[in-house]
């Protein structure tokens, strides 16, 4: 008697849909790299081949016009070991990134709570603080230019009640300060809109059982409202900073760097050296260290944002 092998029936059609799986698979693969293919060139030619060719001119004395010459790492040992100028517009740039960045975030949580607070005129102010936001910068600094000017309107204002107003642009104590002012004006509506997103998120009956347990306003700011609004914050301080640190149309046009070098930043700097000194290399190997400066900033925020970040609903 021939005993016949037993067969499992259940594994039997599964063999022939395995292979038609995979076409499936490969078919959606090929769709994906379709669709992201514009996005990965532009990616690519954009900002990877950029960035590669800026480090490598970084490695040169580079004209525009002329041969470059390599020098190795001698761009970025002269930037920390023989230009005073490149410490004088870092202490610039940092001075204004975080004093910036503080007043930014502090200004915008504040403002943003108060709208949300004030009923249907929130959505109106909220759009009114925007409007700066998407105005030109060139235009904003202009208008903010006539205004600071020794004969602008600022001062012709105080002489009307008898003040002899300061050279708000033209004094090296106020100039950082003047652009400090002018830089938040212009970028508070964007904080405020986010953060004013975050608030919308938090549930009202979260706050009524804290009111009803006997909670104030400052515990349920504290104990309610900043953990829930948490990662929006960190959202906003991260991209805060990495703005502040790119700061470059306002000091060009609101005080060219001045007065001296007063409000000189690590940007403006870079621009400099590139298109006006002829220093393509020298202005590669700048931005190559506030490049890595803001990484370094960003990991840092990214690696303790645990201690204060809550992403629990």
């Amino acid at each position: 008697m021939i005993v016949l092998p037993e067969v499992n029936s259940e594994a039997m059609p599964a063999a022939p849909a395995a292979a038609p799986e995979r076409i499936q698979g490969r078919v959606q693969g090929r769709l994906a790299a379709l669709y992201l293919a514009p996005g990965m060139l532009g990616f690519l030619i954009f900002i990877i081949i950029p960035l590669v060719a800026s480090l490598v001119i970084s490695l040169y004395k580079w004209p525009l016009f002329g041969d470059p010459e390599f020098v190795g790492f001698d761009n970025y040992a002269s930037l920390f070991s023989s230009d005073p100028v490149f410490w004088t517009v870092l202490g610039n740039t940092l001075i204004f990134a975080v004093c910036y960045t503080v007043l930014n975030l502090g200004i915008s949580l504040g403002l943003a709570t108060w709208l949300h607070h004030i009923g249907k005129w929130g959505p109106f102010f909220r759009v009114l603080f925007f409007i700066p936001v998407v105005t030109p910068m060139t235009a904003n600094a202009l208008v903010w230019r006539l205004m600071l000017s020794d004969n602008g309107v600022v001062n012709s204002g105080l002489a009307g009640i008898g003040i002899h107003g300061p050279s708000w642009l033209s004094d090296s104590n106020l100039a950082m300060a003047s652009l400090i002012a002018m830089s938040l004006w212009q970028g508070i509506g964007y904080n405020i809109f986010v953060l004013g997103a975050g608030l919308s998120n938090i549930s009202p009956g979260l706050l009524e059982a804290a009111t009803i347990d006997g909670a104030g306003p400052w515990q349920r700011f504290y104990r309610i409202v900043f953990p829930m609004l948490s990662p929006t914050l960190f959202f906003c301080t991260v991209m805060t900073i990495i703005g502040s640190f790119k700061v470059f149309t306002q000091p060009y046009l609101l005080t060219l760097g001045g007065p001296g070098e007063s409000t000189n930043t690590i940007v403006l700097y870079l621009y400099r050296n590139g298109f006006s000194f002829d220093k393509m290399g020298y202005a590669s190997s700048l931005a190559w260290i506030l490049f890595v400066i803001v990484m370094l900033i960003t990991a840092l925020q990214f690696s303790q944002q645990k201690r204060w970040v809550n992403y629990d609903n």
